[in-house]
């Protein structure tokens, strides 16, 4: 009998929930029977017992060091008997004499974690011995358990899991007490949390070969002390012309040695990596033709693997991560596994199913899956996202469970179509959050494992990513820029925590609009609604703030900040202004404008500031540690694959001849006057929204012209008269109070010192709302954040979900499974309204901007419906991967626009319902089209007018 789905949730939020500390237990100061862990230049001696695990002995090393480096005096760390008033005890439960004589003494009572997976207590004990009068004793339910509680500690008297990877200096404390109490963070949700370095070329393998020699156990000695730190317990190595158990025979022995559950890609069979089979493999990589040489192959890593812990990737696909064969049928696939796991029991000399194994369904292989596949119940279904963030299957919620589990195999970064994407960060949480958070709804707990490329610059998504698998239900949607903050504190300090977050979050957020790979200077529309030059000025904006916070902040954390926060914000700043200005250089070239060649020099500066952002990052930061680590190319794509070197965008310079002459453009047009035929019109003033526009006078010549323009009083100019070298932006307003009343249009009027006359058009409009709430139409469609509802209706089992921060623009809505605080009749759908008041009537669109969510459901019933009042609404199925072109478009963009079509009768309020039927659908923006229509833009129009 299975409990309800949401009375399972409940149970093990609580049990977790009892288990996690929500506060530190470490204080500067001694209160009531708190332990004195290093006191006035005395710090207590750390004992462990000898009999314990070398990994355990190994982290106890690392608390003695960490104690040392903030107090800066060193303790004691021996593995002979104990003595002294105040001590450490550090000990495995059934693995450490030490910690075993304390429970059979009834000095420590490990009832509430012994037997249990990676679970450890730390609490403070009287009288634990002869000789000693009181022990802060770390215990653990097995090795990680223990090596966990040390690592726990550590982090709690101020050492960052990042203190290597990220330069994160360690605080200076003269006093360290631990709390009285039994503190213990539980069990962790996710049996299996880890890490897969990929994509390492050139960056991390061009690092770790100078300042190593090489992928070997010194490196990874490195990364497994992170992981460890950060409460990770998995890996795929790199395997990029690297293969981890040959390249290093001391690689195996210290994974193990540290407590790191290693395993090999999901095309990597048989805990062999592709790179051996490139080395001593014979004939082709086809199990129909070459079947016996590659049992024999994969017997060779079964063997090798011997009794370290490992999750041996079983199946088959493609020889270099590629698809297999054409037609290749179920049943060889199937022998293939089931031959796979006769050569498993064979070398073990125990039943398969007591060696932890999975089967990716990437790709292809999920096909298989769908069309009957099946392998024992005992392997772990490792699903996975696209390679873009989003799951592509999920079981269903009711689905029976598997003795293997599911996991999931996620990605920060990806080498493929529609385009690598490997530089830099642009992984905001809220994603990570929502997708992940989903699969944990569904029981995928077994396996949580994420593709991070060259591990740098991912410190922040990798962070998030290990600790809400520890623990999901810890962090829930509305805590994530908690969690942020708390993150910014842990690497820097209180003081500037909330600010430093803030751009953390603003800058994954804009990062993640488009990968830096697939930007150019057309991404975003240069004349429409000002877009191109708002998503710069938002850069500027930030990279100010973020780099007045590095002049602040004191020396020793410049190198981490630089990092973790303005390396990433100021990098593509320059990025998105480079491109911004090559937009530029292209149209002035067109217009003829003086200022043409001027961009195309700034163009090329920004160009080559790139290249030197990335040399101060390999050659100076940190004293040149990470040299290489910016190694990888982001400007040049021409297809799917990156370009050899960056290449400079293509610029136009211009003979700009020597007489004067005037030229005129508007806001929202790429004409210019006076050589269009058309009427230059502004785009329209309204009352509501108070707005200005600009009109740009411009000189073809280099010698100076000067302007006049005439407007009535009404129409406010920024400038009237002047003179031009290259060019002047004037912005247009109107005084309200002052405009006669009736009065639609009027005229600015623009003569040249050469002789050009220029009459531009002014449309206005006044708005009297009345009385009403809502949006109110303004211009020829109407933009809706989907946070700015009037009512958020629940349905019976699931509940309306506000996601903070979450897509390209503002926050977002999404459904979460439970009922809504106030029940719901049983006829009620969940759906959102939204009032409006239009002045069009007739056809309009609705264009429903979603995030690229993919259909993970068994079924295919993943759906979201939109009507306009009461009319039928319009069932539409929520898939970005629906085919081909309309994943690699939602993709590219991160998001996925339908558009349906309706009919309104009358003008005046309306009420606009998006429905949606089951979790898995994010709602981030609706546009309704009017009239005229939505102009081309990449993020859509800016939220309209709303009371």
């Amino acid at each position: 009998m299975y409990l309800p789905f949401t009375a399972l949730l409940l149970l093990f939020a609580s049990m977790r929930c009892l288990a996690t500390p929500d506060t530190s237990y470490i204080s500067r100061y001694p209160g009531s029977n708190a332990f004195p862990l290093s006191v006035n230049q005395v710090s207590a001696p750390v004992y462990a017992s000898e009999d314990d695990f070398p990994g355990v002995l190994r982290a106890a090393k690392d608390l003695q060091h960490d104690i040392a480096a903030v107090t800066n005096k060193e303790p004691v760390f021996t593995t002979a008997k104990p003595s002294g008033k105040q001590v450490v005890l550090i000990g495995t439960i059934g693995k450490s004499s030490l910690i075993d004589h304390l429970i059979a003494m009834k000095k420590l009572d490990v009832g509430n974690i012994k037997g249990k997976w990676e679970t450890f207590l730390i609490m403070v004990i009287d009288k634990p011995m002869p000789g000693v009068d009181r022990a802060l004793v770390i215990a653990g339910s097995d090795k990680r358990g223990t090596i966990y509680g040390i690592y726990d500690l550590s982090a709690q008297i101020g050492v960052s899991p990042w203190y290597y990877w990220a330069d994160v200096p360690i605080p200076h404390q003269d006093k360290l007490y631990v709390l009285a109490g039994r503190h213990s963070r539980g069990e962790p949700a996710v049996k299996y949390r880890g890490i897969f370095i990929n994509d390492e070329a050139p960056a991390f393998s061009g690092w770790a070969r100078q300042k190593f020699g090489g992928l070997n156990h010194v490196m990874y000695a490195k990364m497994f002390e992170l992981i460890l730190r950060l409460k990770g317990n998995y890996l795929w190595p790199a395997m990029w012309g690297n293969a981890f158990n040959d390249d290093d025979p001391l690689n195996r022995k210290t994974a193990d040695d540290y407590g790191i559950v290693m395993g090999t890609s999901h095309h990597e069979p048989m805990d062999r990596a592709q790179q051996e089979w490139k080395r001593y493999g014979t004939g082709a990589w086809d199990y129909n033709k070459n079947g016996e040489v590659l049992r024999d192959f994969w017997r060779k890593g079964i063997e090798n693997m011997g009794n370290a812990e490992t999750i041996v990737t079983v199946g088959m696909r493609g020889d270099g991560d590629m698809a297999m064969t054409e037609g290749t049928n179920i049943a060889l696939l199937e022998k293939i596994v089931a031959d796979q796991r006769n050569i498993i029991a064979s070398v073990t000399g125990k039943p398969a199913e007591r060696t932890p194994q999975l089967w990716a369904l990437y790709k292809e292989v999920q096909e298989y899956y769908d069309q009957g596949m099946r392998v024992p119940d005992d392997i772990t279904l490792l699903l996975c996202d696209d390679n873009w963030g989003n799951i592509r299957k999920l079981p269903a919620i009711t689905e029976k469970p598997r003795r293997g589990g599911y996991g999931i195999y996620y990605h920060f970064d990806y080498v493929g179509g529609p385009r690598n994407y490997k530089w830099i960060n642009t992984n905001p949480i809220t994603k990570v959050w929502e997708q992940m958070h989903l699969a944990y709804q569904h029981h995928v707990n077994q396996v949580w494992i994420v593709n991070v490329g060259d591990l740098k610059p991912m410190e922040f998504p990798i962070s998030f990513f290990l600790d809400y698998a520890w623990n999901p239900d810890k962090i829930g949607a509305n805590d994530l820029q908690k969690y942020t903050i708390n993150w910014a504190e842990q690497q820097f300090g209180k003081r500037y925590a909330a600010q430093i977050a803030r751009i953390l979050s603003t800058y994954t957020k804009y990062n993640g609009r488009r990968k830096p790979e697939l930007l150019n200077e057309r991404t975003y529309s240069l004349t429409n609604y000002n877009e191109f030059e708002r998503v710069v000025s938002e850069y500027r904006q930030l990279n100010v703030l973020a780099g007045s916070i590095y002049k602040q902040i004191s020396p020793e954390y410049k190198d981490a900040y630089y990092e973790l926060i303005l390396h990433p914000v100021s990098a593509m700043a320059n990025l998105y202004e480079m491109y911004y200005t090559v937009a530029l250089n292209r149209l002035y070239a067109q217009q003829g404008r003086a200022a043409t060649n001027e961009t195309a020099g700034k163009a090329n500066d920004l160009f080559l500031k790139d290249a030197e952002i990335s040399k101060y990052y390999n050659t100076q930061l940190a004293g040149g540690k990470w040299s290489h680590m910016m190694d990888q190319t982001h400007i040049g794509y021409t297809s799917w694959q990156e370009p050899r070197t960056n290449i400079m965008p293509e610029v136009t310079k211009i003979t700009v001849p020597n007489e004067a002459a005037l030229g005129v453009a508007v806001e929202g047009s790429t004409d210019w006057w006076p050589r269009a035929n058309s009427t230059p019109r502004l785009p329209q003033f309204d009352n509501l929204q108070n707005s200005k526009h600009f009109i740009e006078l411009f000189n073809h010549g280099t010698k100076p012209v000067s302007y006049k323009i005439e407007a009535p009083g009404y129409i406010k100019l920024d400038a009237y008269a002047g003179k031009i070298d290259k060019q002047r932006r004037i912005w247009v307003s109107i005084d309200w109070q002052k405009l006669p009343a009736g009065k639609a249009a009027a005229d600015l009027k623009i003569s040249g010192s050469d002789g050009t006359k220029v009459t531009v058009g002014v449309n206005l409009v006044r708005i009297t709302p009345g009385g009403f709430k809502g949006f109110i139409q303004t211009d020829p469609y109407v933009s809706i954040e989907a946070t700015h509802y009037q009512k958020a209706i629940a349905g019976q089992t699931y509940h309306w979900m506000l996601l903070p921060d979450y897509g390209r623009t503002a926050s977002a809505m999404t459904l979460a499974y439970g009922p809504a605080p106030v029940k719901q009749p049983v006829n009620v759908k969940p759906h959102l309204e939204y009032a409006v008041k239009l002045a069009d009537t007739g056809t309009v669109t609705i264009s429903t901007y979603l995030a690229p969510t993919i259909d993970f459901t068994p079924d295919k019933s993943l759906r979201y419906a939109v009507s306009i009042d009461d009319e039928l609404p319009r069932l539409m199925p929520v898939n970005a991967d629906l085919n081909p072109k309309v994943w690699d478009q939602a993709v590219s963009g991160n998001i996925n626009i339908i558009t349906t079509s309706h009919h309104v009768t009358k003008a005046g309020p309306h009420i606009i319902k998006v429905w949606m039927e089951s979790p898995g659908a994010v709602l981030e923006k609706i546009v309704l089209g009017t009239g005229e229509g939505v102009k081309p833009s990449y993020l859509g129009p800016p939220e309209s007018f709303r009371r």
